[in-house]
């Protein structure tokens, strides 16, 4: 079986069992763009203001720390703590996401496996129960599964294919 086909088989799987004890979740896309215009996408700031967040500063390598404000489903504001705890150039970036104010951290990585002439993205973001409940459910996993749907299935492909 060839990677794709792996890949398109567990995007089918949720939660991904790799990691049900905590409760992780997986988002795969095939992206009609070169791995290297992928990986730009994803670690250069100028690229990540079209399709993600404005960050203030961005540098793909570990131990790198960033910051942007997210909005929440109804208008609240979140300000997002990272800190980039894994890189491997055109293969794999790993960050911590946490929120200012609030206890829990998770992790988010985004991996990219060459199929020709395109990519298919892996995006994990594990560790979600660790956020608290709060009255309006910002940190339930379905808005995390919502947001991500759309930042890579849409934002993301949108930008890296019509460059």
């Amino acid at each position: 079986r060839s990677l794709l086909s792996l890949l398109k088989k567990e995007k089918m799987q949720e939660p991904n069992e790799k990691h049900s004890s905590n409760k992780a979740f997986f988002f795969t896309k095939l992206l009609n763009a070169p791995i290297a215009a992928v990986w730009h996408a994803i670690t250069n700031r100028e690229a990540m203001k079209q399709w993600y967040f404005n960050l203030s500063a961005f540098n793909a390598e570990a131990g790198f720390e960033f910051t942007f404000t997210g909005q929440g489903k109804q208008g609240e504001l979140y300000e997002h703590i990272c800190k980039i705890t894994e890189v491997v150039i055109e293969k794999l970036l790993r960050y911590s996401w946490q929120y200012k104010g609030f206890e829990g951290i998770s992790f988010v990585s985004f991996e990219l496996f060459a199929e020709g002439n395109t990519t298919m993205l892996k995006l994990t973001h594990e560790g979600l129960e660790s956020f608290p409940v709060t009255a309006t459910n910002a940190f339930a996993k379905e808005n995390f599964i919502e947001g991500w749907t759309y930042l890579i299935g849409s934002s993301l492909k949108k930008f890296v294919e019509d460059v």
